[in-house]
């Protein structure tokens, strides 16, 4: 079954019901379906074969939906890159996937250009005229539209979601349909059963978490709804669910539960209509958790993966939020239950399963868990042994299946709501000339959850100030990468073997604060 049957369907139920909405763009199911296909008939004409990767790095919008549903309809596997990244990481993942097309916003343009070299021979399509460039409404021709979508075998691949690794190089986690669907079903299932004509809306990326909800939504034939500002403003968001009767937010990061709590006014919009925020990703403090439930009711629903198995290992609905809360349980810390048709447990270093109750890296398995990374047989035997992927993650489950997540085994940092690779940021800060060492990890910070921290060694006789290396930083990577402090110290604790003892630096800004955090810590990629 191709994922794009979802979309056919809805466009067969509902075909005058809206499906995509933005500001004054509104796009109903019957004009969606045959935007899709008209965009993967060009796609195809433009010289893409099935199997071929398309990359796209936009801002959230209705071409996001159009895109993703007309490589399916193609037989394409689409490469969404998140659009906050650098020009130069961006080339990175449309080199390492083959991509054949690369589709992107204006914005990236002057990016693009100055990094000329790494995207030479990939055909470019933007949003607006630019130079160098193919205008996305080339790919609206009528004439090549496809008369259906191709026959798609549950193998197939569809997707390439690039997520991080201990190398710091991002790793594309293959999606076939049969894993797409499972996610789709899994979210109706066990989150928030998404009914049709429901509006849902879009306040986070669409190249990530927010944008792998609105599948769910699309076959239930819902409204997807997307914000029109860039930036996250509570008082406008606000004022659109109660504008469009918005009855579920696709997707919230803990640092915008947070935001939300500090700027909400009571009374000023009637958001009577919300039903459900789905949130994960990221580390939140329980008393905040406890305090957002209180205020706008039991509406929360948390998820907990990563981008090898999207959204779907642990869960807790927005009922059983509300029964805990209401019972003191101090399970409304964990990252909920496994989801219906997932097996997850914890094992030891060897790979033994452990009881309840006992801490080991969490491992799962089932239809939802990729087959392996593009082009990365290493990583994959690695991720995948012995049948169940390894998350990296360190946590237990309870006598009730409860999972509580305590640490990441593979030293990720999540900064609101982002995957923070160390490794990554020290490759980049030990490029700059006075830098003689460095390590980088992340600490407790009460907006962001964590906030990446840098501790430095300058080279002998060389003044160097933190401002100097953030500012190094954010010339070589994005933006919310870039260490938010920076310490200087004249020399880092090694092993025996010459290794930066990393976690002996970081548990020094630790102290005090285990046990502070609950619900979704430990998620990775699909946020």
């Amino acid at each position: 079954m191709n994922t794009f049957a979802f979309l056919a369907k809805s466009a067969r139920h509902r075909p005058d019901g809206l499906a995509l909405l933005q500001g004054a763009e509104a796009i109903t199911y019957r004009e969606f379906h045959d935007r899709s296909l008209t965009v993967g008939g060009n796609l195809l004409a433009a010289g893409c074969k099935p199997g071929d990767r398309v990359a796209f790095c936009l801002a959230n919008s209705p071409r996001i939906m159009e895109l993703i549903f007309g490589c399916f309809a193609a037989g394409l596997i689409v490469v969404p890159v998140n659009a906050r990244l650098h020009a130069r990481e961006m080339a990175y993942i449309v080199q390492n996937s083959g991509a054949r097309i690369l589709i992107h916003g204006e914005e990236f343009q002057e990016g693009i250009q100055a990094n000329a070299d790494l995207f030479a021979g990939v055909p470019r399509y933007c949003t607006h005229p630019v130079e160098g460039a193919e205008p996305f409404s080339a790919l609206l021709d009528k004439a090549n539209a496809l008369a259906a979508a191709v026959d798609a075998a549950p193998e197939d691949l569809c997707w390439l979601f690039y997520t991080s690794g201990t190398t710091g190089k991002p790793k594309g986690a293959m999606w076939n349909h049969r894993m797409v669907r499972c996610m789709i079903m899994n979210y109706l299932a066990d989150l928030h059963n998404i009914q049709p004509g429901e509006v849902v809306l879009h306040c986070a990326p669409m190249s990530h978490g927010s944008g792998i909800i609105a599948l769910p939504a699309v076959a239930r034939g819902a409204v997807n709804a997307i914000t029109e500002t860039a930036s996250f403003e509570i008082d406008s968001l606000l004022a659109t669910v109660a504008k469009l009767r918005v009855s579920h937010i696709a997707f919230m990061a803990p640092t915008q539960i947070v935001k939300l709590l500090e700027d909400y006014q009571p009374g000023k919009h009637d958001i009577s209509s919300l039903q459900a925020i789905c949130y994960g990703g990221a580390p939140i403090y329980v008393e905040q958790l406890k305090q957002a439930i209180q205020t706008f009711g039991s509406i929360f629903v948390q998820l907990y993966g990563q981008g090898e198995s999207p959204i779907t290992i642990t869960g807790m609905s927005s009922g059983l939020h509300s029964e805990l809360l209401a019972n003191d349980d101090p399970r409304i810390g964990s990252a909920g239950q496994t989801r219906t048709d997932v097996e997850a447990h914890c094992v030891d270093d060897n790979d033994n399963p452990l009881p309840p109750g006992k801490a080991g890296e969490v491992v799962v398995r089932g239809d939802v868990v990729m087959p392996g990374y593009w082009q990365n047989p290493e990583a994959s035997a690695e991720a995948l042994r012995g049948g169940w992927l390894h998350t990296g993650d360190i946590g237990y489950f309870d006598d009730q299946g409860f999972l509580f997540l305590l640490d990441r085994a593979k030293d990720m940092v999540i900064s609101g709501g982002n995957n923070v690779y160390p490794r990554e940021v020290e490759e980049v800060i030990i490029l700059h000339p006075k830098v003689a060492g460095c390590v980088v990890f992340g600490i407790p910070d009460e907006y962001w959850g964590e906030a990446v921290h840098a501790v430095v060694v300058a080279k002998a006789g060389e003044s160097l100030t933190a401002q100097e290396v953030i500012d190094f930083c954010g010339e070589h990577m994005a933006g919310y990468k870039k260490p938010k402090a920076v310490d200087f110290v004249e020399e880092l604790p090694v092993s025996g073997y010459g290794k930066i003892l990393r976690r002996e630096v970081r548990d020094a800004y630790w102290q005090g604060h285990s046990g502070r955090i609950g619900g979704g810590s430990g998620a990775k990629g699909a946020s």
